[in-house]
């Protein structure tokens, strides 16, 4: 509420236009007596003193209350955007500085990574070209494209240390696809070193002596053949920092934008040839853990997700059965243990059945409490499965693994699966039922 010149007495009235007039206040702020702040404080100075004070002393007291607050609303009102000006002049600096300390953070990392890839390609590679230690094939397993690497690293520091970032950048987005070659051969690469140093003794003499060197530190050759893999993870942060704290008008923000992007590129690419070859490694595993041949887990396009113990509740009064499941992408494997004292196969699974994803559904009969366990139901067209644990957050794993498999593989084209699921050798007659009715349905 503003202020009612009516409720002031007379006296109080007097002194705040005195007060007031006499600091030169209304000549030259004439609207800021009438803000709210200034009349409450007004309003409460007058009904503080009585009407028998003198305007004198009204005069000091309103006056002083009128000065601060106008001084604090000038303040906000000419100084703001002082103030503001600084801010953005602040944060740009603040750019500035995370800009130089990046770049210089880029080309000391980059001195390092050049001086490792050095002992490779110095005291390795090109020694084993003139001494003839190793075939060309096998040399060329080992190390791969490491050379090529080593080359494009020694021209993008050349650039860096003379401060042509956007020059360095251009030519080593157009090299950047050697990197996810080199990961697609590090497995193999790996493998051909185990190999050669177990069979090859003057090559393992020769690698024995090369590491003793000062100039190594305790590295050796299967700690330095990964560095490419790890500077890409490093250039990915280094690039990003650098383009978030320059100007989008810069030339060098394009450069860094495209190198951003080459750089998310390659590392999308060497993440998926990881996982590819971890998966495979885990489909193998099972095939191994199998017996017998009939259950072929090695298909292309296949990914192994979980393995675990279930128990399998009858529909009908039977007892309850321990049972070993494998999921995959595609498939769900139900096994139980070999003999224990089989001579070929104790510590092997036989399969017992295994049921198609494509067109199962699952739901939770109980567990979605924190509660002991629960129960799951696998319906399929012609079964259903109920499966239960004891562990609340297993059973949770398995909800959500499944739910996620068929809803990506049903979003998928099903011709291809379909396939696959006939080539599969169920162990019982109901299963093998099934496979043929879905034979038919084709």
């Amino acid at each position: 509420m503003g202020l009612n010149p009516e409720s002031i007495p007379s006296a109080a009235r007097a002194a705040l236009i005195g007060g007031i007039s006499a600091n030169g206040i209304t000549r030259q702020f004439p609207l800021f007596i009438k803000t709210e702040k200034l009349s409450n404080s007004c309003c409460y100075l007058s009904q503080r003193s009585p009407d028998t004070a003198t305007p004198a002393e009204l005069q000091g007291k309103i006056s002083a209350v009128c000065i601060r607050t106008l001084e604090s609303i000038i303040s906000i009102m000419l100084l703001q955007p002082v103030s503001a000006v600084n801010t953005v002049e602040e944060q740009r600096a603040r750019w500035e500085r995370k800009r130089r300390r990046t770049a210089k953070e880029l080309v000391e990392t980059e001195q390092k990574y050049l001086e490792q890839l050095d002992l490779v390609t110095t005291y390795f590679v090109t020694i084993l070209k003139a001494k003839g230690t190793l075939q060309p094939a096998v040399r060329e397993a080992i190390f791969g494209r490491l050379e090529s690497i080593h080359c494009t690293s020694q021209i993008l520091l050349f650039h860096l240390e003379r401060g042509h970032l956007g020059l360095g950048l251009e030519g080593f987005c157009q090299n950047m696809e050697l990197y996810g070659h080199y990961a697609e051969n590090l497995e193999q690469a790996k493998k051909t070193l185990q190999e050669q140093v177990k069979k090859n003794k003057a090559f393992c003499r020769f690698k024995k002596l090369q590491e003793s060197r000062p100039e190594f530190l305790g590295w050796q050759l299967e700690d330095l053949l990964p560095l490419p893999l790890q500077r890409l993870h490093q250039y990915k942060h280094l690039f990003r920092d650098l383009m978030e704290n320059s100007s989008p008008d810069s030339v060098e923000f394009q450069h860094l934008a495209k190198a951003v992007k080459s750089v998310s590129e390659v590392s999308q690419w060497v993440h998926s040839t990881i996982c590819s070859r971890e998966n495979s490694m885990q489909l193998l595993r099972v095939q191994k853990l199998l017996k017998g041949r009939k259950t072929k887990v090695l298909t292309p396009g296949r990914w192994y997700i979980q393995e675990g113990w279930l128990m399998v509740v009858p529909t009908k009064g039977e007892e309850v059965k321990r049972k070993m499941f494998f999921l995959f992408s595609d498939i769900l494997i139900a096994t139980k243990p070999c003999h224990p004292l089989h001579p070929l196969n104790s510590d092997k699974f036989s399969c017992q059945a295994v049921y198609p994803l494509n067109q199962c559904t699952v739901d939770k009969v109980f567990g979605h409490t924190q509660s002991q366990g629960g129960l799951l139901s696998l319906s399929f067209p012609h079964k259903t499965l109920l499966l239960m644990s004891s562990n609340q957050e297993d059973i949770n794993n398995w909800y959500l693994n499944l739910t996620a498999a068929i809803r990506q593989l049903k979003a998928r084209p099903t011709l291809i699966h379909q396939k696959e699921y006939l080539t599969e050798q169920p162990v019982s007659s109901r299963e093998a039922h099934t496979v043929q009715k879905m034979c038919q349905d084709l």
